[in-house]
């Protein structure tokens, strides 16, 4: 397939993904498209940002994501990073950080 004709099924199939449509694709798939799923990169201070956003404190926004408060202090600190779901959660955050409200009942 021309690098071309590739390129632009790639942006097709993203944009289609992109808008929500329901399709369903391998990561052969989306290899052979030369789609790429980006990874998460989130520094320390981002992190603490990200919370500050929330206007919660480290217990309550660890409480909110399900880890420890340990983890949130140690993110803010460098001393780890978080790993899988937990980065695309403090992406989507940092893009809405409204996003997890409904869980604080009141």
């Amino acid at each position: 397939m021309r690098n071309t004709v590739k390129s632009a099924i790639g942006t097709t199939v993203q944009d289609m993904l992109e808008s929500g449509l329901k399709s369903s694709f391998t990561k052969r798939e989306i290899n052979a498209l030369g789609i790429e799923i980006k990874e998460v990169l989130i520094t320390p201070i981002e992190i603490k940002k990200i919370r500050k956003k929330t206007h919660l404190s480290q217990t309550v926004f660890a409480e909110l994501l399900n880890v420890s408060p340990s983890s949130v202090r140690q993110w803010e600190q460098g001393k780890r990073v978080p790993t899988g779901a937990t980065k695309v959660l403090l992406e989507l955050l940092d893009q809405s950080p409204h996003l997890l409200d409904y869980r604080i009942a009141v």
